[in-house]
């Protein structure tokens, strides 16, 4: 059972093995890897195992010649001993975006080239002097532009998430849950290696289940090469358009830039630009609330721990700080024939967005709702990298079937259907 290789690879557009130019941009992330992490070390010994088989190889491997060309023996062999280097380190580089997109490379350059998971490793490349008429090395990518490293990386864009809370709070997930919460205090909205969002509600009114985002916290965490560690906090009444040391940007790093604060239209809307870690989070003040929009790379969505589960935007709302359906169809301020009237103007599809236009106007009595609910939906339209999943109609306040369960109630419902028409 040999590695059977595949002719052509967005890492190598020719189907040869790599040149030297091309290898070094493995070392795209270096600026920003954690003294502790050995991520740069692994790299650095994947690029001399190819270039070694490269200069040591015949014409035809050189070209990528045939089914036992590189990509069927030498490379896989150092895409193998690349892996093994990645999880020696792994427990050190938690959190380096190097480490997470160098384990994401591995595993689609093993994929491309129908590469085992299993089987021998390349021998440890030797040490030597540069080697002559290599040329100088190209560039190295702004360490801290999230986007264009890893398409350098990739050799693809990379894939974002979109997170919302509006509203009552209403959250839509990452995974595209949609939940109406009675949540008050203190929720994180995000919590992982790079970002923490925290968002703290109150009741409406006196008594009532329903609550709205008074206060939002966000840190951007440090970065080495990147940003000094960043807090903004908004607060109802209170946008303000800098971080809590009066910054708008990231500070006197290098990357400093690549972190930012912009608004259009002060005291109602910021937008934060973290284009070191490929994030845009817009804040919104309506109706007395603060809604929280975000576009985040998958990448860094996903680089936390166990004992940072408890993330709205992840796994929605927990299931006892649900609104049920009844609860959400209970009478409130305003009829609720008038709030559907009011959230048809700007909501003409009665999806989740709506459902949850009308809920809110009900029961705060506050017509300005609407505009909180128009909103989000504006920025799922720009931030969602799938619009076919832009309006949601979720039968309640969970999360959708799964295709089980969809398939025994498919079943059901036709079986009944038969003995009707017997």
């Amino acid at each position: 059972m040999g590695d059977r290789g595949q002719p052509l690879s967005p890492w190598f557009p020719h189907g040869g093995p790599p040149t030297l130019s091309t290898l070094i941009l493995l070392l795209l992330l270096c600026g920003q890897a954690h003294s502790q992490c050995k991520i740069l070390r692994c790299n650095a010994e994947y690029v001399s195992s190819t270039l070694s088989l490269r200069e040591g190889g015949s014409p035809g491997t050189q070209r990528g010649g045939g089914r036992g060309g590189l990509a069927s023996g030498g490379l896989c062999r150092a895409l193998r001993s690349y892996a093994l280097c990645t999880r020696r380190t792994a427990r050190t580089c938690r959190g380096d975006l190097a480490f997470h997109s160098a384990v994401h490379g591995i595993e689609d350059l093993m994929i491309q080239h129908n590469c085992s998971r299993q089987g021998p490793t390349a021998p440890p490349p030797a040490r030597g002097p540069a080697l002559p008429g290599a040329g100088p090395a190209p560039p190295t990518p702004d360490p801290c532009d999230y986007e264009a490293r890893f398409s350098r990386l990739h050799g693809r864009a990379p894939g974002f998430l979109h997170c919302a809370s509006f509203g009552d709070p209403h959250v839509r997930s990452f995974y595209h849950h949609f939940h109406t919460c009675r949540v008050q205090g203190a929720w994180p909205l995000l919590d992982n290696d790079f970002l923490f969002v925290q968002a703290t509600s109150s009741p409406v009114a006196s008594g009532a289940n329903a609550t709205t985002t008074r206060k939002i916290t966000i840190i951007f965490k440090n970065m080495q090469e990147c940003i000094d560690q960043k807090v903004y906090q908004a607060e109802v009444d209170n946008l303000p358009a800098a971080f809590e040391d009066g910054s708008i940007n990231g500070g006197d790093r290098p990357g400093g830039s690549s972190l930012s604060i912009q608004t259009a239209n002060p005291g109602s809307h910021v937008e934060i630009r973290a284009a070191y870690i490929g994030t845009t989070i817009i804040i919104r003040q309506t109706a007395g609330q603060l809604s929280f929009s975000i576009r985040v790379a998958e990448d860094v969505a996903r680089a936390f721990s166990a004992e940072q589960d408890l993330q709205l935007c992840v796994g929605g709302c927990p299931p006892s700080q649900r609104l049920s359906r009844s609860e959400r169809s209970r009478r409130g301020a305003i009829a609720i024939d008038t709030a559907r009237r009011l959230c048809k103007e700007g909501l003409p599809v009665e999806d989740a967005y709506f459902q949850s236009c009308v809920f809110d106007v009900s029961v705060s009595g506050d017509p300005n709702f609407t505009v909180a609910a128009q909103t989000a939906l504006d920025d799922a339209r720009v931030f969602l990298p799938d619009l076919e999943k832009l309006h949601l109609f979720p039968s309640d306040a969970g999360p959708p079937l799964s295709p089980a369960t969809f398939l025994v109630q498919l079943l059901s419902g036709l079986f009944v259907l038969w003995l009707c028409v017997q």
